[in-house]
């Protein structure tokens, strides 16, 4: 029996090996040699969760059923804040807030936390945001701890060109994350507009750490159409399905819809998870051509602000038919109405309690062709991810 399943395997990483150099010879990138592959595996097991919330390391739980993960929530948390300097201002003094924070989307019921191992202090990228998280979720006093499902995400660095480096950046982000099995894994961004050589690593590190059981489930970030086809007929050769990929998606970026990106997921069978739903802030309300967002987002933004009013005016007319909702409940719900689920970031009680607003109610079809045809009458849109592919 274990020899059958060896075989499978084998012949399974052969099949994908054999796709990869048709696709990369396509795209004149030849296959790259698969340095640092361990030769055991330890399984496949496909699912979920993470936490215990007392003592010793979180455990990761699910059965070797090779199936994507479905269930995680309507609405979850993007944790990009907590631990960057750089457009968020982190300092460690939020730490007891942030920590609030977490316990209280917890027992409201949120599952999905995500992170990257990006997401740091300085130039360091010392995983600030992951310490945090494993720390959170392991002193949880809420029961609703053991549903929740840490995500994070691996950047492809110039160093991490073996998928052995892969496996290893997943096996550190575990680490801080204090978990034994990551439950949601993903690739942070594709190297296909500028590295094409890289990407064989990526794609059969993301793959390795899946089949060693060191992540549970495979997710993406920032592939367009074009790219999710390629990675989808690999990893399919390999037996590992892709459960989600996430994208900017939101009232000013709507790229997603318009390019395939949407389309090709529901085909594929993929969750779309919207990060950056609320426009790095533009979608709050909090900021206009008088009082610009601080920092990098006020240059990279100031286009839009101009035009946004119209926008926002029909988004409180519209949260004013539900009894009230804000213009981040709206944006959030807009978001849920297209079938993604949405990763609000949240720095403070406030904050996550008008995430949680968006929650229990519902957009109408009409409503949401009023936000959409708003949306287009500013006439501008946010700038993409610059890793974001075709």
């Amino acid at each position: 029996m274990a020899l059958a399943r060896s075989r499978a395997r084998a012949s399974g990483r052969a099949r994908a090996r054999t796709h990869f150099r048709a696709s990369a010879s396509a795209s004149r990138a030849p296959e790259r040699g698969r340095v640092g592959r361990r030769d055991a595996l330890v399984g496949t097991a496909s699912v979920i969760i993470a936490s215990t919330a007392t003592g010793g390391r979180a455990r990761a739980t699910g059965a070797s059923t090779g199936a994507p993960l479905r269930e995680i929530g309507r609405l979850g948390i993007g944790t990009w804040s907590w631990g960057n300097t750089a457009v968020w201002e982190y300092d460690e003094s939020m730490d007891p807030e942030l920590r609030r924070v977490f316990n209280r989307a917890v027992d409201a019921g949120v599952r999905l936390f995500d992170t990257a191992d990006s997401y740091g202090t300085g130039a360091g990228f010392d995983g600030r945001s992951e310490v945090l998280l494993g720390q959170f979720l392991k002193q949880c006093p809420s029961e609703k701890a053991k549903d929740v499902i840490l995500a994070t995400k691996l950047a492809p660095f110039p160093w991490r060109v073996t998928s052995g480096s892969f496996v290893k950046a997943a096996k550190e982000s575990a680490e801080r994350l204090q978990v034994d099995k990551i439950p949601l894994g993903q690739l942070h961004w594709s190297t296909g507009n500028y590295q094409p050589l890289q990407e064989g690593a990526l794609w059969a590190g993301i793959a390795d750490a899946y089949e060693e059981g060191v992540i549970g489930a495979v997710g993406l970030s920032n592939y367009g159409p074009k790219q999710l086809r390629k990675i989808h007929k690999y990893m399919s050769a390999r037996g590992v399905p892709i459960s989600t990929l996430q994208v900017q998606y939101h009232l000013l970026s709507r790229f997603p819809e318009l390019n395939g990106t949407k389309e090709t997921c529901d085909e594929l069978g993929i969750k779309l998870i919207a990060y950056s739903p609320l426009a790095l802030g533009l979608l709050t309300g909090k900021y206009s051509v008088e009082n610009p967002p601080p920092g990098i987002r006020g240059f990279a933004y100031k286009g839009v602000l101009p035009p946004l009013p119209g926008l926002l005016a029909t988004m409180r007319a519209v949260g004013e038919e539900h009894g009230g909702k804000t213009l981040p409940q709206v944006a959030l719900n807009w978001c849920m109405a297209k079938g993604t689920v949405p990763i609000p970031g949240a720095k403070n009680m406030r904050q996550l309690e008008d995430n949680l607003g968006s929650l229990g109610w519902g957009l109408t079809p009409s409503e949401v062709e009023e936000l959409d045809r708003a949306a287009e009458k500013v006439g501008l849109s946010t700038s993409q991810n610059i890793f974001q592919t075709s």
